[in-house]
């Protein structure tokens, strides 16, 4: 499946622009809360991507083992413990998946959309996200107890980590936090809404049964995409 490979490709040329470093994958021990934990702007510390800054979050598929050889955490910018106020903030999770299980069709979709949901199912004490309608755009609000206590980018990325392991077509996962001042975040946003655009028109062609090409809306998206030409015509 190489649907999302050109848009892994250019995240993964913005994101190398830039010197990051890798973290510890050892938040196994951090407390997780339920879903209806909340962080109230009086209990919590900053907000990463608050008061109109860029908060860019995807989540990009592929079969590829050389986009996603392993699991790995990265940072570029500075850690939790570091921030003192609302900061810029990208969340970028590049999810390799054993290809023999993700099917066909709606299936196909249905697995998409169920490893992007992921973020909705990802509790860390003291880091609660907040994702609007658009699906990329994701903000998150950091409490103050659970900053006092240790809370940092290597917890709360390894709780991620581990939420997509719990997804058992997912074979590994490199996510990486950009917290930069500096760094391209509208370059970022067009390539999650490149991502979108492919995963929206997966939906269309399973909706639709029109076959001229010309007279659809997402004809752009389909012919510059591998594998979305073939999945409309195998229906």
């Amino acid at each position: 499946m190489k649907l999302y490979d050109e848009a892994i490709q250019k995240c993964a040329a913005l994101l190398n622009a830039q010197a990051g470093r890798a973290l510890p994958l050892d938040g196994a021990n951090w407390p997780e809360v339920s879903d209806h934990n909340m962080i109230l702007r009086s209990d919590m510390a900053y907000e990463l991507g608050g008061e109109g800054l860029p908060a860019v979050g995807c989540t990009l598929v592929t079969t590829d083992e050389s986009l996603c050889p392993a699991d790995g955490l990265t940072l570029l910018g500075p850690d939790l413990p570091g921030i003192q106020k609302d900061v810029p903030f990208a969340r970028i999770a590049i999810v390799r998946v054993d290809p023999d299980t993700m099917g066909e069709g709606q299936a196909l979709y249905n697995a998409i959309r169920a490893l992007e949901y992921t973020r909705y199912h990802f509790y860390p004490e003291g880091f609660m996200m907040r994702v609007s309608s658009t699906r990329h755009k994701e903000s998150v609000r950091i409490g103050k107890s659970a900053l006092a206590k240790g809370l940092d980018f290597a917890k709360a990325g390894s709780r991620m980590i581990s939420a997509f392991h719990k997804n058992p077509r997912v074979e590994a996962v490199q996510l990486t936090y950009v917290t930069l001042d500096t760094f391209d975040y509208r370059a970022l946003e067009r390539c999650a809404s490149e991502a979108e655009a492919i995963t929206q028109t997966i939906d269309h062609i399973l909706k639709n049964a029109v076959m001229d090409c010309n007279a659809c809306s997402l004809q752009t998206v389909c012919n510059e995409v591998e594998g979305l030409r073939e999945l409309h015509f195998a229906r």
